[in-house]
């Protein structure tokens, strides 16, 4: 990165806050609940916590030291500390996986955004039809609306910079994301009959885990940790080298864990008291969820709230991902902060364009059974975010040699971590990878 790049730098709680908030994005107020539901409930949230230690931290603390060590994108720090350009090339497979994730990402928080407005307004519980509601604005070119406005909102944070933009935005949010989630948890743990939904949640059931149950807590651990998308390397590029790594990866695991807690706590006592089904997928959040606030006391201002909660989730995420190539577009080419941020912004925007277009009923954009919007979903999630961890892995436990001095663990946690890195981590993730690509069925 260019000389004046290095001196915008995180400060300690600004880097853990905007980690946090690349951390727990959608994947865990979105698509989490609805997992947990489809997989067993209280057990599968126990075995996502195991998998966060055994998957999570590991690749988490060293896509950091290598951020920090490299001081450069998720690309070029590779190709610094292996002296590789190969390296660097299997580094750009995340700078490439973000880009494309923003771009269908910022559909689906723009989507938040609409239904905190039509909550606020009243116009969501005016009526009953949600699954119609949902299919009209899918339908619309309501989606591509709200996509642009995510991306400009996400650009004038970039545009700020490091410490003025990513840090002052989360330092803002993440409290605010706080706030909102106890509010919503007391407000949904004293509904009448919650006490169903709580013992699901929170009581497990290991008679329903599963070969199945154990791949997609492991696959969910790696995702809701931002974990394989660069991300966490150009943020540690931006962290001082007084900050201690150990201790980040901790809180940001404690931070991931507590907001899934929070969010089970929100989600699944409402939709026990109004008897929804937990394990009806996506539609959970856009369909099943307005229902519910539309039968209780005050439905209108706790929906719009939850819909806020989700596109503050949403959109702290959505800074983090987009700063990956934003980042490597700056080093790359020399371009100056905020023509990398339009550039980059601009493209992902109009790579995003036919995948809203895809959800409609129009087949012009589906193809092998799935909209483009879910091949781009399923090829960068399922297939390039799980390579990207598994080089991370193999690069920071084998091929580089200053990852202990970076990583400044005592010898005991150390060597734990190595283990973790070059035995557990790639095997586990390795299934992943061959269970979502369809290699390995159950």
């Amino acid at each position: 990165m260019a000389q004046n790049k290095h001196a915008d730098r995180f400060s300690s709680t600004g880097f853990i806050m905007s980690a946090v908030g690349s951390a727990v994005g959608l994947g865990n107020m979105w698509k989490f609940p609805y997992v947990t539901g489809q997989y067993g409930g209280a057990a599968f949230f126990l075995l996502f916590m195991v998998c966060l230690v055994l998957v999570g931290l590991p690749i988490l603390l060293a896509e950091l030291a290598v951020g920090r060590g490299g001081r450069g994108n998720a690309s070029s720090s590779l190709t610094k500390l292996s002296g590789s350009k190969s390296w660097g090339a299997l580094g750009f497979l995340s700078v490439a996986g973000s880009f494309f994730i923003m771009s269908f990402y910022g559909i689906v928080a723009g989507w938040t955004l609409h239904y905190a407005v039509l909550s606020f307004t009243g116009e969501l519980f005016s009526t009953q039809d949600y699954a119609g509601l949902f299919g009209r604005f899918m339908n619309s070119w309501l989606p591509i609306g709200w996509q642009l406005v995510v991306m400009l909102v996400t650009a004038l944070v970039l545009i700020r910079g490091v410490s003025e933009g990513i840090e002052r935005f989360n330092k803002v949010l993440i409290p605010s994301l706080v706030v909102l989630l106890l509010l919503l948890a007391v407000q949904a743990l004293s509904l009448e009959g919650a006490g169903e939904g709580i013992s699901f949640f929170l009581k497990p059931d290991f008679s329903k885990l599963t070969a199945e149950s154990a791949l997609v807590a492991l696959g969910q651990a790696f995702f809701s940790m931002s974990l394989g998308m660069g991300t966490m390397v150009t943020y540690g590029a931006y962290v001082q080298k007084s900050q201690s790594l150990g201790k980040a990866t901790i809180a940001v695991g404690v931070g991931n864990v507590l907001y899934a807690l929070l969010a089970g706590l929100i989600i699944f006592p409402t939709i026990f008291v109004f008897s929804i089904e937990p394990t009806q997928g996506a539609g959970l959040v856009f369909i099943a969820l307005p229902a519910a606030f539309s039968a209780m006391p005050l439905g209108a201002v706790f929906g719009g709230l939850f819909f806020v909660l989700l596109a503050f989730a949403a959109i702290t995420s959505a800074v983090s991902v987009l700063e990956v190539p934003v980042a490597y577009a700056s080093e790359t080419f020399g371009w100056s902060r905020p023509v990398a941020v339009m550039l980059v912004g601009l493209l992902c925007f109009l790579a995003g364009v036919p995948s809203a277009l895809s959800l409609g009923e129009d087949p012009w954009l589906s193809f092998g059974g799935r909209a483009l919007f879910d091949w781009v979903d399923f090829v960068c999630s399922n297939v390039v975010l799980p390579i990207s961890g598994l080089v991370i892995t193999i690069f920071a436990g084998y091929v580089w040699k200053g990852v202990a001095d970076e990583a400044r663990l005592s010898q005991a946690w150390f060597r734990i971590w190595l283990f973790m890195l070059r035995f557990v981590a790639p095997v586990l993730v390795l299934l992943v990878l061959l269970y979502y690509a369809g290699v390995i069925r159950i």
